[in-house]
């Protein structure tokens, strides 16, 4: 906020001269009242009530601050989410953050992953592929938006002295969310086990710092391939063996998913951070 200030020369005017400024304004006050005496009243009554019609509507910009609760309701549909449903309710200012190490998948690995869809939909499971892939170090978690900079923080702070290291996978195995909303094929890790408990040591710490859930006591570490709608796990398990079979009988030897882990990354809302391990 700007105040402005009397300068020194208008302090300091000559004796009387905000009595003479005062008088004047009395005087032309009178003289714009006694004008209004002679309105008619319809005139003065239409000069203080606007017409509804004609007020200016408000920017675009201001309303959508203040979305319909219609709006609201579009995010909780689960038809616009492909059938997914949410953890927890979405309110605003809470943003959904996650911990994570990116794996950028190869041309082997998408064609196993084509073959693998193809045999799990001819026994009637219609799997969808994972937009992206990652191995996670951390639940999913409720992060307010002001707590945004000192979480990511703390985490830079924490990761700034683990090590980069790579790690395999090559079993499959089936997952499912905690509401048992979900179901997941995944990819279990087989090698670099303690540096990812590393990783999650510091994460958790983080989690702590900010009374956030912590990992699992006992992770299972992989890479979600595909995922479906509702508890499927029983069905998926039934045929594991067959699904396994198409990932080590391959011409050029069992596929092995290499994992290089040399950045860690935060995941909250629609923005991404990234934490470069050590050489």
């Amino acid at each position: 906020m700007l105040v402005g200030y009397s300068s020194s020369s208008e302090e300091d005017g000559e004796p009387g001269s905000e009595a003479t400024t005062r008088n004047s304004r009395r005087s032309v006050e009178e003289d714009e009242d006694e004008g209004n005496q002679d309105l008619p009243a319809k005139k003065k009554a239409r000069t203080e009530e606007l017409d509804p019609k004609t007020r200016l509507p408000l920017p675009g910009c201001f309303l959508s601050m203040f979305p319909d609760e219609d709006d609201e309701a579009l995010t909780e549909d689960s038809s616009l989410h492909g059938g997914r449903i949410r953890s927890f309710k979405h309110e605003r200012g809470n943003w959904a953050t996650y911990v994570y190490l990116p794996y950028p998948p190869e041309e082997e690995f998408e064609e196993l992953l084509e073959e693998l869809l193809s045999a799990l939909g001819s026994r009637g499971l219609n799997l969808t592929k994972q937009e992206e892939f990652h191995l996670s170090l951390s639940q999913t978690v409720v992060l307010r938006h002001h707590w945004i900079q000192p979480f990511t923080q703390s985490l830079q702070a924490g990761l700034s002295n683990c090590r980069r290291f790579a790690c395999s996978a090559a079993t499959l195995k089936v997952y499912s969310n905690a509401e048992r909303t979900r179901t997941f094929l995944g990819m279990e890790v087989s090698t670099g086990h303690a540096q990812l408990l590393d990783l999650v040591r510091v994460v958790d710490k983080t989690m702590t710092e900010f009374r956030l859930d912590t990992f699992y006591k006992e992770p299972s570490f992989h890479v979600s391939l595909a995922w479906c709608v509702g508890d499927q796990m029983e069905k998926m398990k039934e045929i594991l063996q067959e699904l396994q079979s198409l990932v080590d009988d391959r011409d050029e030897g069992p596929f092995l998913l290499r994992l290089s882990c040399a950045e860690v990354r935060c995941r909250t809302g629609n923005k991404t951070f990234r934490f470069p391990l050590k050489l």
